[in-house]
């Protein structure tokens, strides 16, 4: 079952999409390869073992539509963002990451670079019955 997550600003707003935590091998292989699209809500939340350039770079092979590309150090402080195209071979953040969240181009005009983001569980309404 997919974990969701929010991720929020310092004042409690969230960010307009919820991510799905990707940290296992095989989703961070797939990561959005193959998809036509991405539904305006939701976003992949790639989780990497320790702050890293080289472990958060990312390709747009296979890619078929741009992507925002937010990424984060492990205390949640945005280092880098960019709008990411289809088809190019190598994207890296300025500075060492954890996280990386990859969503509609949109995204990236959300964040601040600098600025620390919260993650926390998605809670659905659902549950709150």
């Amino acid at each position: 079952m997919a974990e969701w997550l929010v991720l929020k600003h310092a004042d409690g707003v969230a960010l307009p999409v919820r991510a799905r935590r990707c940290h296992t091998f095989f989703c961070r292989l797939r990561g959005l390869m193959f998809r036509r699209a991405l539904p305006p809500d939701e976003g992949l939340l790639f989780v990497e073992a320790g702050e890293s350039r080289a472990a958060t770079s990312i390709h747009m092979f296979f890619v078929f539509f741009p992507i925002g590309v937010i990424w984060l150090a492990s205390d949640g402080t945005v280092v880098d963002t960019v709008i990411a195209r289809p088809w190019r071979p190598y994207y890296a953040p300025c500075k060492p990451a954890r996280y990386y969240l990859e969503g509609l181009p949109q995204i990236v005009e959300t964040v601040v670079i600098g600025e620390k983001l919260v993650m926390e569980p998605l809670v659905s309404d659902s549950s709150l019955k």
